[in-house]
């Protein structure tokens, strides 16, 4: 992991549009298939079918397995907290909510981000930050509408994506620990691997899906999207951009996923935009810019050759 995560390059500019994509998309197939399954049963699919899916391309790529369970403990606590806790508790809060707003919520994982990081002694809580967090609450009060309203079962489908975005923002601490000399095939299918491992018993004691009736072709076209796109794929290019160019960097991507969500979910599911939803998403936006800090920098560099400067 880079020291200073301060700069991106243009390759990973890319690389970020595209975890956008896949990612947003992952909102869209939840959607679909919390029609037909459980969510604890959802997030097992994802788990198992994306390590499943990532184990050959393992074995073609010639990375070995950890060895000893110091070895595989950064893994599970990668995939406790950015897989089996922010997923169950996302996919529950879609339940109550739609998938864009649950996508606009899980932008605020950089909010959490940032307290997390300066609790941690990792980064030094800055002024524009902490006026970040700030702007990015009322953002998400923006989103929620009601004054306090959480006698609704809107409000508790925002507490659990809220939720889902802390947990988010632990990960991206766990991130930083993980050994840098596994490849980010190895770290995706790793995480992914300890995931489906903790996920099996809760969805088997929770769901007992071996008793639930078989979903439709749609709804297995969805699971294979979610795994295959939304989680393996997603998960190498994730890695990629944290070992190239660091933490705050790839957080930047929730930047871009709730424009892509509640395209789809527009598109796709029929689910209304709501004038609130815009600003709310526009606000998050504002404040994940404030807490970045390089738009600030560009307006603060006056130009040489300016003969005068206003002050």
């Amino acid at each position: 992991m880079p020291s200073t995560d301060n700069r991106i390059d243009r390759r990973d500019w890319g690389l970020l549009g595209l975890l956008s994509v896949l990612w947003g998309g992952s909102f869209f197939f939840n959607g679909v298939i919390l029609r037909e399954l459980p969510p604890l049963t959802l997030v097992l699919l994802r788990v198992m079918l994306g390590a499943i899916i990532l184990l050959p391309l393992l074995r073609a790529a010639k990375i070995e397995f950890p060895r000893g369970a110091s070895a595989w403990a950064p893994f599970f606590a990668m995939g406790l907290f950015n897989n089996v806790l922010p997923f169950s508790l996302i996919v529950f809060g879609q339940t109550y909510i739609p998938s864009g707003l649950a996508s606009i919520l899980n932008a605020t994982t950089p909010l959490f981000a940032v307290i997390i990081m300066a609790t941690a002694g990792e980064e030094r809580l800055q002024a524009r930050r902490v006026a970040g967090v700030v702007v990015g609450l009322i953002g998400v009060a923006i989103l929620h509408g009601d004054a306090l309203g959480f006698e609704s079962r809107q409000g508790i489908g925002i507490l659990l994506c809220l939720a889902g975005a802390f947990s988010y923002g632990i990960a991206a601490l766990v991130g930083r620990r993980l050994p840098q000399r596994v490849p980010p095939l190895g770290t995706a299918t790793f995480q992914m691997m300890t995931s489906a491992v903790m996920m099996a018993p809760i969805a088997a004691v929770a769901d007992r899906p071996w008793l639930l009736p078989m979903p439709h072709s749609t709804t297995w076209l969805a699971v294979l999207g979610l795994a295959a796109l939304s989680t393996a794929l997603a998960y190498i290019v994730f890695f990629q951009i944290l070992q190239r160019s660091g933490a705050t960097n790839v957080m930047l991507v929730t930047l871009l996923i709730p424009v892509t969500a509640m395209l789809l979910g527009y598109l796709v599911l029929g689910e209304p935009i709501a004038l609130r939803e815009i600003i709310g998403a526009l606000v998050i936006s504002s404040a994940l810019l404030l807490i970045d800090g390089r738009v600030l920098s560009w307006f603060s560099r006056a130009p040489a050759s300016t003969p005068h400067t206003i002050r």
